[in-house]
């Protein structure tokens, strides 16, 4: 029987939170520069609504009725205007960054870890989030607003706990009624966790975005000759003496997964995007601004 581990000592403690903090600048630094080049100045999900709190005047169109038209405002000037008041967001949005081991993987020292760029997205998606007032949190964590709340963010996905194995799944019970997610993962392990979430979520008007991160060599399995796979939990092994012949089930293998998260993904109302570690983080980041900002 093996013993239980023993307490950490004081430096072991103190060791772990100095590199715990030698990484939070950093992550913060990243996260805050791709928020400022997808939403530069941005304020949230802002959009005309029902609500109570004024947005903007507008000069009166097509469809707009007398009832809608702010007499006050409108006797300043020649043009009829129309008062918009800012909708209001009940939802609170919730993230979740796969911790498994399989996100440590990267096909080269050019291009990040799928752990790191998703850590990176995380938070930029919370800051922009969190700069318009949205109640944002890690999936099973209560959603906050609030400049403190981007600090919490960082310091939870700056110091991940990994999985034992190659893929997690969030913690049971996480979803709430009416959230919105956005789960962040490789999904290349076994998905059954994913279709009973889902078909949870269907169930208690939780909508979200699955948004697959992977390297580019688990896209396109540039691998020939003499190869030893290897599991990064090293729970699985195979050796290969012709990688490349391999390549044509194996592509057929991710697009037969890929069209699964997304038929998975549209029978519950969630949205799939796929991200590569060497394309732009930008382009992922501007993508799930929009799928959020038109639900």
């Amino acid at each position: 029987m093996t013993p239980p581990p023993a307490d950490p000592s004081p430096a072991d403690l103190r060791a772990g939170a100095e590199d715990v903090a030698a990484h939070l600048p950093a992550l913060i630094l990243a996260a805050e520069r791709l928020a400022a080049m997808v939403a530069p100045g941005a304020h949230g999900l802002r959009r005309a609504g029902p609500g109570e709190d004024f947005w903007q005047y507008r000069p009166a169109g097509i469809g707009d009725g007398a009832r809608s038209i702010d007499w006050r405002r409108s006797a300043r000037s020649d043009a009829r205007f129309v008062r918009d008041r800012e909708a209001q967001t009940a939802q609170a949005a919730a993230i979740w960054l796969s911790a498994g081991q399989g996100m440590d993987f990267t096909g080269g020292p050019d291009r990040p870890a799928k752990g790191g760029r998703g850590a990176v997205l995380a938070l930029a998606l919370g800051m922009l989030m969190l700069r318009g007032g949205e109640r944002v949190g890690l999936l099973g964590e209560p959603p906050r607003a609030g400049r403190l709340q981007a600090d919490r963010l960082a310091q939870d996905l700056a110091r991940p706990a990994r999985a034992q194995a190659d893929g997690d799944s969030p913690p049971p019970g996480a979803l709430r009624p009416h959230q919105r997610v956005v789960l962040i993962s490789d999904f290349l392990t076994d998905p059954a966790w994913l279709e009973a979430l889902l078909g949870q979520a269907a169930g208690m008007g939780v909508t979200g975005i699955l948004l697959q991160v992977l390297d580019p060599d688990e896209v396109t399995f540039p691998y020939d000759g003499a190869v030893e796979f290897r599991s990064a939990s090293g729970g699985m092994r195979h050796d290969s003496r012709d990688a490349g012949g391999l390549r044509a089930a194996y592509l057929a293998r991710l697009a037969e997964r890929q069209d699964w998260l997304r038929d998975k993904a549209g029978r519950a109302g969630w949205q799939y995007a796929m991200h590569r570690t060497d394309q732009p983080p930008q382009d992922a980041l501007s993508g799930l601004w929009l799928l959020l900002g038109a639900r």
